[in-house]
């Protein structure tokens, strides 16, 4: 369904009288202040825009004034991230990644109080009963007694709505069959073709050795101890090794650990890899891999990173080659939570800059190196945050990628994007928002061109900064979340290649998504919305909603 269409569908759905007591003024408090929706320009975003203003659409409907700003993508990463007290809501995406195919680093990081104040809970939702959920499930060995645990969070986020939860995209990614061997194509659940195990597997069929891959964002930055949005983990990943990594098959596998092994709950060995080498030819040693997951847990340097080494008690050499890993609690998700995870630094590198923060206002994010040196199989040679990064294949490591270089480069614009795929300047689209008929119609029309697709583990969101009134009351957050059409969304906003959401956990993920929880969203539509509200108090005055009776707004507006 295009946008259009839902527009004309969304206003006969929503043409239901008031309720009679809804539009009284009897019993009201202070009208709602104006609210703003920060999300990215449209340039940038158009399917996360456009639901934007489908969302705008229908709360103004709840009498609520909204005023949709749209901001450059640094400047809504820094408000939303740093500025954490100042904005109303937000529209947001959490991509996917290999390892977030466990849900405990959606399940925990997101929502769990701890991870308020500097972590990825940028929303502040804080609720007792779940961080138990969180810590239970995160604690729990049995895979059945998990599940169950995991389903228990998912619910219990239905209830309290800190987000509303819109899409998980379908990604629709192709790439240049004359370029590379077909068959050496690797495609991930939940990933597609834009996933590690492809970049360093193509195999070039010719004298075009270049892996040149699309970017709709630009990088904000290159650095193994933060993450500023999806590009900049494409490009990690490829820079610095990790002891493990989550297979295409999405269980964790040894990487730069030879063997990997569960001596007990709380207790793992990990022996490394001989002979690995930074790029700059000095030996990675087991000091570094220790330094590695000490690092993270360091003041507050390292805020993303943090949670993942939170359970770790000790990390201790017990031989030349060899760690050890001490839990202060059992942790199902540790190989892929944090082995998969975090990525191997040299100490000599790091470890001044991090004293060299600790007595910095800024934290260590704030740095970025010139020349970015991990060990992993692509290398640094080149690039421009905003523009374009180049790797090259790194002679020295155990897995060579087969192609020479792997080139992102930024092309922000759906039109720009399908041009230089047809021209051959890009030969794999691995991150496009367009019209999926478009695309299509290119393949049909360049039989070189082959696409594959596949539901994403990531998820598009609204996130409501539950700090600021009236977000920080749940039936506020239920009947707002009511008033959003999922399914109408999907076909207009992201024209049919979304499914829609409810939840952190995408359906790509069987094992542990909960089967009907989209269609369990409180209120379920507008009428809904209105009902939640009047049961909770709020009130329709002269066109505004107010808070219940005897509530003052003391909020101050963003600005």
């Amino acid at each position: 369904m295009r946008r259009r269409d839902f527009l004309l569908a969304a206003s006969s759905l929503t043409a239901a009288p008031m309720l009679p007591a809804w539009s009284q003024a009897t019993g009201a408090g202070d009208p709602i202040r104006p609210l703003v929706l920060l999300t990215r320009p449209q340039a940038a975003a158009p399917a996360a825009f456009q639901a934007a203003e489908l969302i705008v659409q229908e709360w103004r409907k709840l009498g609520l004034q909204i005023d949709l700003r749209p901001l450059p993508n640094q400047q809504h990463s820094q408000v939303v991230w740093y500025e954490r007290n100042r904005w109303d809501a937000t529209m947001w995406q959490m991509v996917g990644r290999p390892e977030r195919g466990d849900p405990d680093e959606l399940t925990y990081n997101l929502f769990h109080s701890s991870t308020a104040a500097t972590g990825f809970n940028f929303v502040g939702y804080s609720n007792p009963d779940y961080d138990r959920l969180a810590e239970a499930q995160r604690a729990e060995i049995d895979p059945t007694k998990r599940r169950e645990l995991v389903r228990e969070a998912q619910e219990m986020i239905n209830r309290d709505q800190p987000y509303a939860f819109l899409v998980h995209p379908v990604n629709l990614h192709a790439f240049n069959r004359q370029v590379f061997a077909e068959g050496s194509v690797v495609v991930q659940a939940g990933l597609g073709l834009r996933n590690f195990w492809n970049w360093i597997s193509l195999q070039p069929t010719g004298q075009r050795r270049d892996i040149i891959v699309n970017s709709t964002d630009p990088v904000k930055a290159v650095h193994p101890l933060y993450i500023g949005g999806a590009p900049d983990s494409w490009v990690n990943e490829l820079i610095w090794d990790r002891l493990m990594r989550v297979a295409p098959d999405g269980l964790p596998r040894p990487w730069a650990a030879e063997t990997v092994t569960q001596v007990d709950a709380t207790t793992i060995d990990a022996t490394i890899r001989e002979g690995m080498k930074w790029h700059d030819g000095q030996p990675v040693t087991v000091e570094d891999v220790i330094f590695s997951f000490q690092a993270p847990g360091t003041g507050d340097e390292a805020p993303m990173y943090k949670p993942f080494v939170a359970n770790i008690e000790r990390v201790e050499q017990t031989g030349p080659r060899t760690v050890r890993f001490t839990l202060k609690r059992p942790d199902a998700s540790f190989m892929i939570a944090c082995l998969a995870k975090l990525n191997l630094v040299p100490k000599r590198v790091w470890d001044p800059l991090i004293q060299q923060y600790l007595q910095s206002p800024q934290n260590l994010e704030a740095y970025q190196e010139e020349r970015p040196m991990g060990s992993g199989p692509f290398k640094w040679v080149r690039g421009r945050l905003d523009s374009e990064i180049v790797l090259e294949a790194n002679p020295d490591h155990w897995s060579r990628p087969k192609a020479d270089r792997w080139i992102m480069r930024v092309i922000t614009n759906t039109e720009a994007t399908l041009g230089a795929m047809r021209r051959g300047e890009i030969n794999v689209i691995a991150d496009y928002f367009g019209d999926p008929d478009v695309l299509k119609q290119l393949a049909r029309q360049v039989p070189a061109i082959a696409i594959r697709e596949e539901v994403d583990i990531g998820f598009q969101f609204l996130g409501y900064n539950v700090r600021r009134p009236p977000f920080s009351d749940p039936a506020f957050r239920r009947a707002l979340s009511a008033a959003v059409n999922r399914e109408m969304m999907a076909g207009a906003a992201w024209n049919g290649q979304a499914v829609p959401s409810n939840s952190v956990v995408s359906p790509a993920l069987r094992a542990w998504a909960v089967e009907g929880i989209v269609n369990e969203v409180p209120g379920r539509n507008l009428d809904g919305a209105r009902r939640i509200l009047q049961e909770a108090g709020y009130r329709l005055v002269n066109g505004r909603l107010a808070y219940p009776a005897g509530v003052r707004e003391t909020t101050a507006p963003y600005q």
